[in-house]
């Protein structure tokens, strides 16, 4: 097997309008294609992430509420790499969400923090 790279990150949503409000205007991601499936009365959103990843948001009726407070098994949360993080937490409090304090990688040195999304998935930004 020869894994090249990761393809798309899905998403399963609570509120399909407001966290495609959040992913495309808070985070400014890229609507790439949105598709309504009439037999699942689900939406799925292809977001783009720069010009490698995409992420696919999907809306499913009764789908229940992901654990992320204590942290469970499975995946632990979604990191975007950014080229100043001072510069993207001070965008996304202009939009009204907060980080947290701003931490350094003990193995890298690098800068990162967390947000979450409409849904509690932890977010991570990593200064590239």
């Amino acid at each position: 097997m020869n894994l090249s790279r990761i393809h798309h990150i899905a998403i399963i949503c609570s509120n399909y309008e407001v966290s495609k409000m959040f992913y495309t205007q808070i985070l400014n991601l890229k609507i790439v294609k949105e598709t309504y499936r009439q037999d699942r009365n689900s939406y799925k959103l292809d977001l783009a992430v720069g010009d490698h990843y995409q992420l696919e948001l999907f809306s499913f009726n009764s789908a229940p509420p992901r654990l992320s407070s204590p942290e469970a098994c499975g995946l632990r949360h979604l990191a975007f790499e950014v080229e100043d993080i001072d510069f993207c937490i001070a965008e996304l409090l202009q939009k009204g969400i907060t980080t947290e304090p701003v931490r350094i990688d003990q193995l890298t040195n690098k800068k990162f923090t967390f947000f979450a999304d409409p849904d509690g998935l932890p977010l991570e930004l990593y200064e590239k």
